[in-house]
């Protein structure tokens, strides 16, 4: 097993007439393949959530069992983020995302069997576990394929596959329920998504890309020179072919100032990314008097709001911010921070709806950018390693402070109190973005200054 998911050396060079060419083909059907796998990890993820009122009937569950069947699949993928992360730094990407849709896709079939409860918890933590093999190799080929000055749009492109994975699962349990009947409910909830995380995974075998490098091309830096870019101060003596995982994660990760600050950063943005979107329903419920209808309508708009606003922000952080990606990120949280006070204290449903709308439209992008400044922080073959401590980060800690701790004050200090919280939070967010951007600024002064030593030192020649 270990084996297959080992990266391969290039058989054969593609000659020098066919790079440019070859090149532009393979980045669009690399980008293509990590696109269509993380939509395909969505499916057979959300449609857990699909199948809990079926849960809660037809086997029983209590609302805590099932909250703790929730939990237990957000803790198992908030840890695998940062250990399955680390290990795709030396996996081929194409065979780790496409093994794990594999895996996943099991475990639904199993999921698909089960009736007992334990065996539910055992099977929804793996599920968590095997999720954890799709973020890593995404932002690996990201990296491997596209320079700086595109990794804003690509990676905005790339991050509306979660929103458009999770959009669809509905209309896909939906038409397996029309077709194999209530009655056949297991089916429809998780064999039928099984069976298309495997299409899926077929489909990323085919289309996915090694780095340049693995399939007969000239590495990105020597390609586009400007991608030669000084990283970190700290070097290794090592060649990195021969360090082990956990050395690159301690050496370029656990001691980069900035991979710190950026996971950081999404801490903050899952803290109030979930504390919205996890309370939402009860509170305009309760507090706003919503109806379902209105809540369901308000939830829409929260989600897919943040499609064409991540489009744009990739634009804007690659044209009109030059490659740097805080600033953005600090005007949406400033603005957010405006939002949800609206959002908080408006009577209106009209403005309650907008305002919620706005924050869903501006939340995802601070989160968008700090996955792509991850991959401008660290080397490219640390890049798995410094996904996995951010995603590692904001799920076992910024996801459970907007849901548990605002929870526990919102028992303790009433809704106030969960509001402040997150206003809290937007705060440190803003700090840690600041940080993260001089951050950035202090490498680019440090490939620029080292770039004016060797063109002083070419001349003397």
């Amino acid at each position: 097993m270990l084996y297959l998911l080992k990266r391969r050396a290039a058989n054969n060079k593609i000659p020098p007439e066919k790079v440019q060419a070859t090149y532009a083909r393979y980045r669009i059907q690399a980008l293509l393949s990590v696109f269509l796998g993380y939509l395909a990890y969505y499916i057979v993820r959300n449609n857990f959530m699909l199948s809990t009122p079926y849960l809660k009937q037809q086997l029983a569950l209590s609302a805590t069992q099932i909250g703790l069947l929730s939990s237990c699949m957000l803790i198992a993928y908030g840890i695998s983020k940062g250990v399955m992360s680390t290990l795709a730094d030396k996996a081929s990407p194409k065979v780790f995302m496409a093994c794990g849709l594999v895996l996943c896709a099991i475990v639904n079939v199993g999921l698909g069997f089960s009736t007992a409860f334990w065996v539910f918890v055992a099977l929804v933590m793996l599920n968590g576990l095997f999720q954890g093999m799709g973020v890593g190799p995404s932002f690996i080929t990201i990296a491997n394929w596209f320079p700086r000055r595109e990794r804003g749009r690509v990676g905005a492109f790339w991050n509306v596959s979660h929103n458009i994975g999770g959009g669809v699962v509905a209309p896909i349990v939906g038409g397996a329920f029309a077709i194999l009947g209530s009655e056949h409910w297991q089916s429809a909830s998780y064999i039928v998504p099984a069976c298309l995380a495997v299409v899926f995974a077929l489909i990323v075998l085919v289309l996915g890309k090694g780095s340049p490098r693995e399939e007969g091309l000239p590495a990105l830096e020597e390609m586009m020179p400007e991608e030669k870019i000084v990283l970190q101060a700290i070097r290794s003596a090592k060649a990195p072919e021969n360090m082990s995982a956990w050395q690159i994660f301690c050496i370029y990760v656990l001691r980069n100032k900035n991979a710190w600050y950026i996971s950081l950063v999404d801490v903050f943005v899952y803290m109030v990314r979930f504390g919205i979107i996890s309370w939402l329903p009860l509170y305009l419920l309760t507090e706003k008097h919503f109806s379902r209808e209105q809540m369901g309508v308000a939830f829409l708009f929260f989600e897919w709001a943040a499609i064409p606003s991540t489009l744009l922000a990739g634009w804007l952080s690659d044209k009109l911010f030059k490659g740097r990606r805080m600033p953005l990120a600090i005007i949406c949280m400033a603005l957010i921070f405006i939002c949800l006070i609206g959002y908080w204290q408006s009577e209106s449903l009209l403005l309650v709806t907008v305002f919620a709308a706005v924050v869903g439209c501006l939340i995802y992008v601070p989160q968008f950018l700090a996955s792509v400044q991850t991959m401008e922080i660290v080397p490219g073959f640390a890049v798995g390693s410094a996904v996995g401590l951010r995603g590692f980060m904001s799920y076992i800690f910024g996801a459970s402070l907007g849901t548990s701790l605002f929870g526990i004050m919102v028992d303790r200090l009433g809704w106030h109190g969960g509001f402040y919280l997150l206003l809290g939070g937007i705060l440190c967010c803003i700090l840690f973005c600041c940080l993260a951007h001089r951050g950035a600024l202090e490498l680019e002064r440090q490939h620029h200054s080292e770039g004016n030593i060797r063109a002083l030192i070419a001349c003397e020649k």
